[in-house]
């Protein structure tokens, strides 16, 4: 099990400026199963890793460049089955 620093995780709204986007453009890649958190802590706040961040961004620009987000999941889901940033 990996140990990830807690300065190294994102609140759900830092992690949506890092990558670009709104708060609400990265709840609805959650509720559409895009993404996960990286980690949930026990009051139900979602982090994001660096790498979750980058994911983020893949996924604003596949959806800039004409891709349905429908699309997009079904491509990260036959990639890997890994929707996390990292592996716990």
């Amino acid at each position: 099990m990996d140990v990830i620093p807690k300065g190294k995780l994102n609140p759900i709204g830092a992690a949506a400026k890092k990558a670009g986007i709104s708060r609400q453009s990265l709840q609805y890649y959650l509720m559409v199963g895009l993404l996960e958190p990286t980690e949930i802590t026990p009051t139900g706040r979602r982090l994001f890793d660096e790498k979750s961040i980058e994911r983020i961004k893949l996924i604003k620009r596949l959806n800039d460049s004409g891709y349905p987000l429908r699309a997009i999941r079904e491509l990260f889901l036959e990639g890997r089955g890994d929707l996390k940033g990292s592996k716990k």
